[in-house]
C-alpha cells in the first residue's frame, strides 16, 4: 500500500481542484468518526482519500477499471455512471497503488452504493462523504447529527433521501443500494421486537 503522501501527490493530478477539496475533506471526516465509532483512523482517512480518485475518470476509463475487477453488478448499475467511480477506485487502488486491505477496498467501493451488511468501514465512508464540511445540501445537518449518534440511523437516513431522489426522477435503484436498504430495515423491525 502506498504512503499518503503518494496518494495525495496521485490524487492532484488525477482530480479538479473542488474535487480533491471534496476528498480531503472526506478523509478528514471520515477520521473524525472513526475515533468517535472507535474504528481505525488511518484507515478511514486514507479510504476517505481514495474514495473519489476516479471520480473525474471518463465513464469508458471507469467502466474499464470496474470490469477487471470481475465483479458481477446488475443492469440498474450500469444505467447509473455517477455511482460507478466508486467500484473503479476500489480496483484502480488495488491495481495501482497495492491496497489489498479488505475492509479499505470494500469501503471505496460501496461508498456510492451501499450493501447488505456494511461494515463499519463502509459506513463510516458511506457517511463521511455526504457530511465532510464542503456538503451543501438540505438535509446535511440531520445526516451530521444522526452520524454523532449512530452510523445506521446516518446511513439509513442517507438511503431513503437517495431512493425519494431517485424515484423523484424515475431513476432505477441498483441491487446494491435496496439491498442495504432492506438489510438495515430489517434489522431495525428485529431490534423493535426484542424490545
Amino acid at each position: 500500500m502506498e504512503s499518503i503522501k503518494r496518494v495525495e501527490a496521485l490524487l492532484e493530478q488525477m482530480l479538479r481542484p473542488d474535487r480533491l477539496q471534496h476528498s480531503y475533506g472526506v478523509a478528514k471526516e471520515a477520521a473524525r468518526l472513526a475515533a468517535l465509532h472507535k474504528a481505525d483512523e488511518q484507515k478511514a482517512y486514507y479510504a476517505g482519500l481514495c474514495h473519489d480518485i476516479c471520480k473525474n475518470m471518463p465513464a469508458e476509463e471507469q467502466l474499464q477499471w470496474i470490469k477487471r475487477s470481475a465483479i458481477i453488478l446488475d443492469d440498474a448499475f450500469y444505467c447509473q455512471p455517477p455511482i460507478w467511480h466508486g467500484f473503479a477506485a476500489a480496483q484502480f487502488i488495488f491495481e495501482k497503488l497495492g491496497v489489498e486491505d479488505e475492509e479499505i477496498l470494500g469501503a471505496v467501493r460501496y461508498h456510492t452504493t451501499g450493501r447488505a451488511d456494511m461494515s463499519l468501514l463502509e459506513k463510516i465512508i458511506f457517511t463521511a462523504d455526504l457530511t465532510e464540511v464542503n456538503r451543501d445540501y438540505p438535509d446535511v445537518q440531520t445526516v451530521r447529527t444522526l452520524a454523532e449518534q449512530s452510523l445506521d440511523q446516518a446511513v439509513f437516513y442517507i438511503l431513503r433521501y437517495t431512493f425519494g431522489k431517485l424515484l423523484v426522477n424515475g431513476g432505477p435503484i441498483c441491487r446494491d443500494c435496496w439491498e442495504a436498504y432492506n438489510h438495515l430495515v430489517l434489522g431495525r423491525e428485529k431490534t423493535l421486537k426484542k424490545e
